[in-house]
């Protein structure tokens, strides 16, 4: 499986709205998509808080053909009106153990 994480600063009054979005790109129909998830810490490990993003994929191919693909960037625009800042992405690989 392949995927990202991305550490999320919703914008104060916000939060609220960041769930409803993952509660709706949960119920996306995309090729080769398994599941997302929204993560928050009960304490925040920074210095304001942080939600963190998980999102599946069947493999590589699939993830990236999403990223590229014309729908995704109109879901990143709707995420990114709800954050302080740019997430910061980390994809790679997710292995079950």
């Amino acid at each position: 499986m392949y995927g990202t994480i991305a550490r999320l600063h919703p914008t104060a009054g916000r939060e609220a709205d960041l769930l409803a979005y993952g509660r709706r790109i949960r119920g996306i129909d995309v090729p080769g998509y398994r599941a997302s998830y929204l993560f928050r810490p009960d304490k925040d490990p920074y210095d304001r808080p942080t939600v963190f993003l998980v999102a599946v994929f069947d493999d590589e191919a699939s993830y990236k053909a999403n990223a590229d693909s014309p729908e995704q960037n109109e879901r990143y625009l709707e995420l990114r009106a709800l954050l302080d800042d740019d997430p910061d992405w980390m994809d790679g690989t997710f292995d079950e153990g």
